[in-house]
């Protein structure tokens, strides 16, 4: 088996004393796709800062086979001050900060990198349009051609599809699975149900962490690893399936 891109082993994770995750242990290797779910509070974004060295173990062990210039990151929420003066294609562009580092320090490199990766996201019409004139599923475009820009080998979202609309939160799911042939990807999603078709596994934490080596759980499973969240099918009407009450 290959050598692990990231390796946890029995790690404990603390906020100000408090324990926010407890003994988990995770391998992620070359071209995973894996869905981290979970209630809220129940770790998910700890996790994530603890593989990107934000957050250090207070037990157990981390270990990366990555260079910290071969991740990609696109937080929660991504914000930015709408009123300040720069372009979709600035943007993407300080995603190379350092880009001399990583090979792409001429203009034409730097200039080369941000057309592949304006094309990739679909933004190229875009490129010049201020950062204060691009609605919520633009935005996202716009942080994830920042956080590929680099050709990192591993990718991690946290719920990339916070306040966007159904029709980009589609193509950002068929965007990343397409990624997924050359890039490993960690996606914190709170929606099971959308994200199934496009992950290849799912790693449950409420706390702990439950791994399962496949994109298809069940409410029995998810009882079983102590991950209480709700399964919404989605299909041409999204609906939730719920159980007979019984008066």
């Amino acid at each position: 088996m290959s050598t692990p891109l990231i390796e946890i082993k029995n790690m404990d994770v603390a906020y100000q004393k408090q324990l926010v995750l407890s003994n988990v242990t995770l391998s992620v290797f070359d071209h995973d796709f894996i869905g981290i779910i979970g209630p809220n509070g129940g770790g998910k974004t700890s996790l994530i800062k603890a593989i990107l060295g934000l957050l250090k173990p207070v037990k157990g062990s981390i270990k990366h086979s990555l260079k910290r210039s071969e991740f990609g990151y696109l937080p929660q929420g991504s914000k930015v001050d709408e009123s300040f003066p720069i372009t979709v294609k600035e943007v993407i562009a300080s995603g190379l900060e350092h880009g001399l580092k990583l090979g792409f320090g001429t203009a034409r490199n730097r200039q080369s990198k941000v057309e592949q990766a304006l094309e990739t996201v679909g933004l190229e019409a875009l490129h010049s349009r201020s950062i204060g004139e691009l609605s919520g599923g633009e935005l996202q475009r716009t942080m994830l051609a920042r956080a590929i820009i680099s050709s990192p080998r591993l990718l991690v979202l946290d719920e990339p599809d916070t306040h966007v609309d159904n029709l980009f939160e589609t193509e950002l799911y068929a965007l990343l699975k397409e990624l997924n042939k050359n890039i490993t990807i960690l996606l914190v999603s709170h929606d099971i149900g959308i994200i199934s078709p496009y992950i290849k596994s799912i790693a449950c934490v409420n706390r702990d962490l439950h791994y399962h080596a496949s994109n298809e759980i069940n409410e029995e499973q998810l009882k079983v690893y102590n991950c209480p969240i709700e399964i919404i099918a989605h299909g041409p009407v999204p609906h939730r399936v719920i159980k007979e009450h019984i008066h």
